[in-house]
């Protein structure tokens, strides 16, 4: 009996650790490739661009629709509760000429059921607005890509800040464990008579302002994890894992080939939407133009009719006639005092102004895809700078570490040191991201994010 409360005990203990080791329903870990795929699946921005394009094709077939045949039915009862009173000369009746009888016509209730069918046999508008749905369709899909495009370049932006706030602790927090040594060393120093009051207050002016530091870069870095999982439509206190580093992440965007590739003006999406501007500019005059053409209609309809003086509609025996119409109309538009001739030139206007409009996003493009491989080409180059610039301050710093602690250096000028050496130790950081975040815009606007 012992040993098997043992072996209870053990098995519990056992269970719990796996389960202890196991990742909760809200841990994730991604690489950036990863965080990228799951954000276009599962991002707000991504859910609502999927879901404007089920509206547009219910709004093709809406479109659509409009032009096929259309039932409709309609039941209708009366029951008049006093019935309209009509005259008739009395002669009719035998009375005496100039006198009138009242009488009632008809039967007090009246129920009549119809079903009736309507197709549209032409009619301009229709065409052009099959074609207008499909031009928006089209351009709906379009914006899909320019929201994926945008949540690709906004999860790259989030994951790298929220690694450049990860580095940015650990090299303050190694600063700082740096600082509070000299402080301690320097402060035996003076307390033995060898060192300078000033020294010491020098070394806690730096330590404040580093402490101030770490506390704003911890801040920072919980902001920029919310951030990240915003951008990837998580809660935004998930616990999220980023398994790779800034330094390795800006390595893998170094390509100065991509720099160089041409511009297909065709695959931006910018150009795309542009154009579809102009697509729809040209349907909206050529809709103000089918509006003087004729529409032509069909329809026929079965309905069937009772009348009682009482509700005796359900009854077997009652008595039913039916009726049935075929019957086409043609609108033949003639005069309009000139309102569809001025609703034409305004939708011509309109056409002229889309197409300045897409001339000027043609150059915008250009002008945007230039400055991009500028701004690339100086990330990487900024990058080389700062590295250099990092390995320099390193080295004026350790100087003036030793020359300090030997009596040949001020604790101002220590501190000068190290502030420089703090300043390029967050421009080398920033470097790395932005070689990644240049990369990606330069590739938003080359539409080759997969390349």
């Amino acid at each position: 009996m012992k040993n098997n409360l043992w072996l209870l005990i053990i098995c519990c203990i056992f269970s719990t650790a796996i389960i202890a080791q196991q990742p909760t329903a809200s841990e994730h870990s991604f690489t950036l490739e990863e965080a990228v795929d799951f954000a276009l699946k599962n991002s707000y921005t991504s859910l609502n661009a999927r879901r404007d394009v089920a509206k547009a094709l219910q709004r093709k077939w809406e479109a659509t629709a409009t032009g096929l045949p259309q039932i409709s039915g309609k039941i209708d009862y009366q029951n008049q509760l006093k019935q309209p009173v009509s005259f008739i000369p009395g002669e009719f009746s035998g009375g005496a000429p100039g006198t009138f009888v009242p009488v009632v016509f008809g039967t007090k209730q009246q129920a009549s059921a119809t079903v009736t069918l309507n197709q549209l046999i032409f009619d301009g508008s229709y065409l052009v607005g099959l074609q207008a749905a499909k031009s928006f369709l089209e351009y709906t899909y379009n914006n899909e890509e320019k929201m994926q495009l945008d949540v690709r370049k906004g999860v790259i932006n989030a994951y790298g800040s929220v690694l450049l706030s990860q580095e940015s602790v650990a090299i303050i927090e190694k600063n700082k464990a740096t600082l509070e040594q000299n402080l301690s060393d320097t402060q035996k120093i003076f307390e033995n008579g060898l060192e300078e009051e000033e020294s010491v207050e020098q070394l806690q002016i730096t330590l404040a302002q580093v402490n101030s530091q770490l506390n704003n870069a911890r801040r920072t870095e919980k902001i920029a994890m919310q951030m990240f999982n915003l951008a990837l439509g998580l809660d935004v206190n998930s616990k999220s894992i980023l398994k790779e580093n800034l330094e390795t992440l800006a390595s893998q965007n170094m390509d100065l080939a991509i720099a160089q590739a041409p511009l297909t003006i065709e695959n931006n999406v910018d150009y795309k939407l542009a154009y579809n501007l102009t697509e729809q500019r040209s349907l909206e005059l050529k809709l103000e133009r089918s509006r003087a053409l004729p529409s032509v209609s069909a329809f026929v309809n079965y309905g069937t009719a009772a009348n009682s003086d009482s509700f005796s509609f359900l009854d077997s025996d009652q008595a039913w006639f039916q009726s049935s119409i075929l019957g086409a109309s043609i609108n033949i538009p003639i005069f309009s005092s000139l309102s569809r001739t001025s609703k034409t030139k305004q939708a011509r206007i309109a056409l002229e102004q889309a197409n300045t409009q897409f001339t000027e996003a043609q150059q915008r493009i250009k002008l945007s895809l230039n400055s991009a491989k500028s701004d690339y080409q100086f990330a990487i180059e900024n990058y080389d700078t700062s590295k250099k610039n990092l390995a320099l301050s390193e080295r004026i710093e350790n100087k003036n570490q030793i020359k300090f602690k030997e009596g040949l250096a001020t604790s101002f000028e220590l501190r000068q040191a190290q502030l420089q050496l703090y300043s390029t130790q967050q421009e080398l950081l920033q470097s790395m991201l932005d070689i990644i975040i240049k990369k990606a815009d330069l590739e938003t606007i080359l539409n080759t994010p997969n390349k």
